[in-house]
């Protein structure tokens, strides 16, 4: 038997709990593990419920919908492996550490394709048997090479795209399409050091401590909600040539979480932050 996870958030207010456990229980469900946070500031109210059963969706959600405010977000999700495309380009670490999690069934995920600008990593892909698109961007503009990789993704009909270093910027139209479902690693503790060279900036500034962040992608470059953010310790030793090492397995890290949190159905997206359900 599945199990279902239930998202709920919207207006604070007494007995919310009750109503929405009230709603599963009259259903016949078991709640295995029950969650809830309240941002008092937007006096708002996020609540995660992970439960089986036999689910009648349509009844859930419209006794739900008669017993929450009229403003409440509700997702009623089956708990499934989520379809994903990867994106690289020539950097092959975050990638394969992707693929060898899957393979070993780490992460709730099934492996659609990986789409690069590059051939480089089609041998790496290979090893694991799943599909490589090389689709260059010489010579092109940015919309014609994102029409030719939305050819190959509307085929494949992807739940998240994973950017693991692709290193293009994508356009305001592409992002538009798939809101809140691209996730993407980047090698600086952000706000700090936005854009290239994140470890010649910092190597400048002389910083005591590197970190990564995941986060999703919105039209504003590299300022989409955080999922993950990770650190390590540096000193006066490091070269940049250090930095970047360092920095590489910090994002590893960083990526690998929140690939994790996202394929469990346990972030909110509230304005431009993240509510995690650990």
């Amino acid at each position: 038997m599945a199990n279902y996870i239930l998202l709920v958030d919207c207006k604070d207010e007494k007995g919310l709990i009750h109503k929405i456990t009230g709603v599963l229980y009259n259903q016949g469900l078991n709640i295995i593990s029950n969650n809830e946070f309240v941002e008092e500031e937007a006096d708002h109210f996020f609540m995660r419920s992970e439960f089986t059963g036999e689910v009648n969706g349509d009844a859930i959600i419209t006794q739900l919908r008669d017993t929450l405010s009229k403003d409440s977000n509700i997702k009623l999700i089956k708990q499934r492996k989520k379809r994903i495309i990867i994106f690289v380009t020539k950097e092959h670490r975050c990638l394969g550490d992707i693929l060898i999690k899957n393979e070993y069934n780490e992460i709730n995920a099934e492996i659609l394709a990986v789409v690069s600008n590059y051939p480089d990593l089609e041998s790496l892909v290979s090893k694991f048997k799943i599909p490589f698109y090389y689709v260059s961007h010489l010579n092109k503009a940015r919309e014609a090479h994102e029409e030719e990789i939305l050819e190959i993704l509307e085929k494949c009909k992807p739940d998240y795209l994973v950017l693991a270093k692709y290193m293009r910027i994508l356009t305001r139209k592409f992002v538009s399409l798939f809101e809140n479902r691209i996730i993407n690693i980047h090698h600086s503790f952000l706000p700090a050091f936005v854009g290239v060279n994140p470890y010649e900036q910092a190597f400048k500034r002389g910083v005591k401590i590197i970190g990564a962040t995941s986060h999703f992608v919105t039209e504003q470059l590299d300022e989409g909600p955080i999922i993950v953010q990770e650190i390590i310790s540096v000193d006066h030793k490091y070269t940049v040539r250090d930095m970047e090492q360092a920095g590489r397995e910090v994002e590893i890290m960083a990526l690998s979480k929140a690939l994790k949190l996202v394929f469990e159905d346990k972030v909110f997206i509230s304005n431009n932050k993240t509510i995690i359900f650990e």
